[in-house]
């Protein structure tokens, strides 16, 4: 009966999405502020990928690397909101096996470039403050195209292991995933075999990928915070830490809470699965809705393009 069963099981057609376990009936409700925060991250987005492209004096490096940022929120915004709210309005769980591992590939590898575009602009900070007479010779226009190619490269190359070994574990407990999206570890653990290689690699690379890349931008900006203190007047310490702020509440806010779901799926084993999930819809979609307008308000110059185009259309 056992064979039978695992027989039945294995490599299933399809999955099924459950949402928030626990909160269903609140489902309709949750999906208010999830669908407002994928609009404004589209609309936000957008304007950004807009703006720059209208506006030849931001075609620099430090808004070469936002448009990237701005490319990757979209996709990963639209990897799993549409199939959310189908869930949550429609009941509609249902994904097919191959859909829900190249959701989890997207997630994951886009996740990871996000990372990687953080600590690149770190690094066009870094230049700018410290080097600013070497900025323009340093960062030219092949070097932003090999760092940007670099970062998709290292992501889908850690990344794409893990979707290998998910392909190739055999699932013959169930097909039911209690959680909004294909989340790695949710999916694996789900496999009826011994998932430590496929939890082990996952660790490795948050570790290894995610743990350099926070380490590169915490050199990053040590070695700017000292270019600062070094000025001569409290005016040009505030006017640097004017051009950073954006970009340091940005790593805040993708950073914390991805670090908290990841420490939460790992080790709170005490933590509701129903909050746990809630979290782990969450810190995707908080990042991309909050960047534009972070870099939209901090900074002035795509500020400055934003105003002077509702302006236009006013008048």
């Amino acid at each position: 009966m056992a064979d039978t069963n695992a027989t039945h099981f294995t490599n299933p057609s399809t999955f099924i999405l459950l949402g928030i376990p626990g909160l269903e009936t609140a489902h309709v409700w949750i999906s208010i502020p999830f669908c407002a925060m994928y609009v404004i991250a589209l609309l936000g987005n957008s304007t950004i990928l807009f703006i720059v492209k209208k506006e030849p004096s931001l075609h620099e490096p430090m808004y070469y690397f936002l448009c990237m940022l701005a490319i990757t929120d979209l996709v990963l915004t639209t990897s799993i909101l549409p199939k959310m709210l189908s869930i949550f309005w429609f009941n509609s769980g249902e994904i097919d096996f191959s859909a829900c591992l190249t959701q989890m590939f997207f997630i994951h590898c886009f996740f990871s470039i996000e990372s990687g575009i953080f600590v690149a602009m770190a690094f066009d900070r870094y230049v700018a403050i410290c080097h600013p007479l070497r900025h323009s010779t340093i960062l030219t226009n092949p070097v932003v195209t090999k760092i940007s190619l670099a970062v998709v490269l290292r992501s889908s190359i850690f990344i794409l292991p893990n979707f290998f070994l998910a392909r190739q574990w055999p699932y013959c407990r169930t097909n039911v995933i209690p959680h909004t999206y294909c989340e790695h570890m949710a999916v694996v653990k789900l496999a009826c075999a011994d998932i430590s290689i496929s939890s082990s690699y996952g660790l490795f690379v948050v570790f290894f990928v995610t743990g350099l890349d926070v380490l590169f931008i915490i050199v990053s900006y040590t070695q700017i915070l000292r270019a600062v203190f070094s000025l001569p007047t409290k005016d040009a310490w505030l006017k640097t830490f004017g051009t950073c702020s954006a970009h340091f509440s940005a790593i805040l806010a993708f950073y914390i809470p991805g670090l908290f779901s990841f420490l939460t799926h790992r080790f709170g084993h005490n933590v509701a699965l129903h909050f746990h999930v809630l979290i782990g819809s969450i810190y995707l979609l908080v990042p991309p809705m909050l960047n534009p307008i972070i870099y939209g308000v901090r900074t002035r110059q795509i500020r400055d393009r934003l105003l002077c185009l509702f302006i236009k259309k006013e008048t």
